[in-house]
């Protein structure tokens, strides 16, 4: 039997619809607006792509978005003094920097000046300590997604045992953390993970966030299992054109699998959706008016 495809775009569109109606009452109640300040550096075309669609979200949902585009060959000084002016502004809760940054730039630099308030990226080490240790904190939007989107279909992850290929400090980590709060028991896997297929098939969650393509093969998924996956390759495709992939063989694994995310339109509208969220929250917690729940 084929398995129930996660419709990542639907379940993002509703998300949108409650952040924008919270974002509303925030206003109503608070005279609170929500400002998202995005940072694009360079010429890199995905990443432009990747900010319109971000800047868009934000003017959807309510909220103000403050966008600044900076030369290739923008300096550090000059970059780290944006950054500082971000943080005192008040009229911004939520700071992004998007990267690749240029080569000159020193990237971890930049993004542990960023205000952790602000960081709705996930990416400066006290949120990462936060997340780690159990605290409130934001969390990086990929892996916020891919957990709302396992819960889309399980309502509680709670004693399921769940397996992330992929130990990156983008993804990988920060959802074993998201899933541990959600009292999964989880692995994590990687590169150097003897067996890998074997611990594949244990999993009721399986995570995919390696940037493979399609590494992981049907066989390697527990029948009836939930499979999220987060890679996006552009690989070769039909009349010398190229097609977005995942780290999962689709056609293979959705004849196994209970539930599975496509690659486009599983994890990636839910990303974007997430950075929205983080956005709302940073704003309320600065003003210290009580998180809506959505």
């Amino acid at each position: 039997m084929s398995a129930t495809i996660i419709d990542g775009k639907a379940i993002a569109q509703s998300l949108r619809g409650k952040i924008a109606a919270a974002t509303a009452d925030l206003k109503t109640r608070h005279g609170l607006v929500p400002g998202l300040a995005v940072v694009l550096a360079g010429n890199d075309p995905a990443s432009e792509v990747y900010v319109r669609s971000k800047s868009k979200a934000v003017v959807e949902a309510g909220m103000q978005s403050f966008d600044h585009k900076l030369p290739r060959d923008v300096t550090q000084a000059e970059l780290m003094a944006l950054v500082a002016r971000l943080n005192a502004d008040k009229n911004v809760h939520g700071i992004l920097v998007q990267l690749p940054l240029p080569k000159q730039i020193d990237s971890t630099a930049v993004l542990n000046a960023i205000d952790p308030a602000k960081d709705v990226d996930g990416f400066h080490p006290v949120n990462v300590g936060r997340l780690a240790t159990g605290l409130p904190a934001l969390a990086p939007c990929t892996p916020l997604g891919s957990v709302r989107l396992a819960k889309s279909v399980h309502s509680s992850l709670s004693g399921m045992d769940a397996v992330v290929i992929g130990r990156s400090n983008i993804v990988g980590k920060p959802l074993v953390q998201l899933l541990l709060a959600e009292n999964a028991t989880v692995t994590i896997a990687h590169s150097k993970t003897k067996n890998l297929a074997d611990v594949c098939r244990r999993a009721d969650l399986l995570f995919a966030a390696v940037g493979r393509p399609e590494m992981v093969r049907g066989n390697w998924i527990k029948p009836g299992a939930t499979v999220i996956d987060v890679g996006i390759n552009r690989v070769p495709g039909d009349a010398g054109k190229t097609k977005l992939v995942g780290d999962v063989a689709f056609t293979e694994a959705k004849d196994v699998a209970g539930a599975i995310t496509p690659v486009p339109g599983g994890v990636g509208p839910m990303t974007i959706a997430c950075v929205i969220l983080n956005t709302l929250r940073a704003a309320c917690a600065g003003a210290g008016v009580p998180e809506p729940d959505v």
